[in-house]
């Protein structure tokens, strides 16, 4: 899409430019016209050559337009657009008077142009009933069915200096000691005063040995001590869980695009199956896009 409206983007841009740069010169400023409520589509904005452009060709290029054009105050957009409109008019003419509309180049370029529009609009039209609040519900339950969940840990630990200590606290712990407590008495961690808690992690965020041991232990056993690079630790899991699932609301754009996606292939697909479509038998070297020249046919 972003192919087709370039041109009239960058047309549009020079309209603006050139208006803008005309209002910061000294020629006389043009009466204003009255400004009126009835009209539609088929009421002529200008004649050039007795050439009418309507309405329904200002709005047919306003609706090409990129956002950032088709956002502009309409005081502003209206009349740059008629101006663009009468500018191309001339321009088209004048191709007639030197032989370049009868080109070859300009004729297939037309072609492929009309292509594309009505293309467009089938596709607009598939694509208006591809997506629905059921089928996306669907799609992610089928999407987040396939998805690798692994296991997650809830943990609190002890730091401490020394195997000593880690031992000492391990047998107050399995006296019966609370886990909080001395945690909040003995660890040199910063979760210490928190009593150790870590919160959720899944495999491979802590550092190995950590991670070994979290994953050997069951659920509220404590563990012996364990070394790392910090120190000694007293570790507990408090609970496991599968990981979570991503929520519905931050894939939608995913799955709206592949509902799309869809719609419009088997849409494509359904035509093909149902068209009479032949190919040479001898294939056409694919240099022949480079080889062959449009510029002067």
């Amino acid at each position: 899409m972003n192919k087709l409206i370039a041109p009239y983007a960058i047309a549009f841009a020079l309209t603006l430019s050139g208006t803008a740069f005309a209002q910061d010169t000294t020629t006389p400023a043009q009466e204003t016209p009255e400004v009126t409520t009835d009209y539609d589509l088929d009421t002529v904005v200008a004649t050039v050559d007795g050439v009418d452009i309507t309405v329904a060709h200002v709005i047919a290029v306003r609706d090409r337009l990129p956002e950032n054009y088709r956002s502009l105050p309409p005081e502003v957009l209206f009349p740059g657009l008629v101006d663009q409109l009468i500018d191309q008019q001339l321009l088209a003419e004048a191709a007639k008077e030197t032989g370049a509309a009868e080109t070859r180049r300009v004729r297939v370029q037309l072609d492929n142009e009309r292509r594309g529009v009505l293309s467009n609009e089938t596709i607009a039209s598939v694509l208006e009933d591809a997506v629905t609040e059921d089928k996306i519900t669907s799609a992610y339950e089928a999407l987040t069915a396939e998805m690798t969940r692994t296991t997650e840990y809830n943990a609190s630990h002890i730091l401490l200096e020394t195997e000593e200590e880690a031992l000492e606290v391990v047998a107050a712990l399995n006296d019966g000691g609370d886990f909080e407590t001395l945690a909040q008495e003995r660890s040199t961690g910063p979760s210490g005063p928190t009593g150790g808690e870590l919160g959720w992690f899944g495999p491979g965020q802590m550092v190995p040995e950590f991670d070994a041991a979290v994953q050997s232990l069951e659920v509220g056993t404590v563990s012996e001590p364990v070394q790392t690079q910090f120190g000694w630790h007293v570790i507990v899991v408090n609970e496991t869980r599968l990981s979570p699932l991503p929520p519905l609301e931050q894939i939608r754009p995913e799955i709206v695009g592949q509902l799309n996606q869809d719609a419009l292939q088997a849409h494509i697909d359904s035509l093909r199956e149902g068209a009479d479509i032949t190919t040479p038998e001898v294939a056409i070297s694919p240099e022949a896009i480079t080889t062959l020249d449009l510029t002067n046919e």
